[in-house]
């Protein structure tokens, strides 16, 4: 039953949400396709008993899972934030959580105030990968030459244009230029994880950046390859290609 909104004052609330994207057709709202941000906006509906639209810190694409993804939302509600998340977490699907939420001042904005982002992607690097991993992670047979591809990874460093590294190089955006603050890899036995962290990414962004770190790491290409492309001396072409979506995840935004 939603609560009663009688004369409630409208509030901002922040919302920090986990999701597994095996599921959905991304985070935005897409028509005739399941999203994230679909599912939550209908169960705060049921929540507070008014249309609600809730706006990420950005979009996840299909198969993309989230660990902090960050959103607000204006709610007429007298809810505290504890009541509000219980509320939601016992309507929503097991694939999605809320895991934290509080109110904030109505000039906060789950996109626009964010000043850093991180991605995670997950890579198992074995003959065999374990089935209850083949969602969350990409699996590569072949030996990875890990420190060639750390080499790599820390070229990506600093304030470039990442026009190669964007999948779709017609989709209109301000600008291609982004700031990369962190670039590294971690290994754990046969599970590989890159971290990024970053002002923002464009469309595909990260995918491609550890598309062609994996091509570094086979020896199809040189290390010195990412600084050719920032540099705008080579063509994207086949040389970044994106890696499927189950191996990353947003892992944290900062304000």
């Amino acid at each position: 039953m939603p609560a009663n909104t009688s004369s409630s004052p409208k509030r901002r609330f922040r919302l920090t949400i986990a999701y597994d994207g095996t599921a959905y057709a991304g985070w935005q709202v897409q028509p005739g396709n399941l999203t994230v941000q679909e599912v939550l906006e209908a169960r705060l509906e049921a929540v507070v008993g008014h249309p609600c639209k809730i706006h990420g810190s950005g979009r996840t694409d299909q198969g993309v899972h989230a660990v902090g993804q960050v959103a607000h939302v204006d709610l007429e509600t007298r809810m505290p934030p504890r009541a509000l998340r219980l509320a939601l977490n016992a309507r929503l699907p097991g694939d999605i959580r809320i895991i934290g939420g509080r109110v904030v001042n109505p000039c906060f904005h789950a996109r626009r105030s964010a000043v850093a982002k991180e991605y995670r992607y997950c890579i198992w690097n074995d003959d065999l990968m374990p089935p209850h991993r083949r969602l969350y992670a990409l699996h590569v047979r072949r030996p990875l030459d890990l420190a060639a591809m750390q080499a790599a990874a820390e070229m990506f460093v600093g304030e470039h244009d990442f026009a190669a590294f964007m999948a779709n190089p017609n989709r209109a955006v301000e600008s291609t230029v982004r700031t990369v603050m962190a670039c590294s890899f971690q290994r754990r036995g046969k599970r590989i994880e890159f971290r990024v962290r970053g002002s923002g990414f464009l469309y595909r962004q990260v995918r491609s950046m550890v598309g062609l770190l994996l091509r570094i790491g086979q020896g199809a290409e040189p290390p010195g390859a990412v600084a050719q492309l920032l540099a705008g001396r080579a063509p994207r072409t086949a040389r970044v290609p994106s890696a499927p979506p189950q191996g990353l995840f947003l892992w944290r935004v900062w304000y």
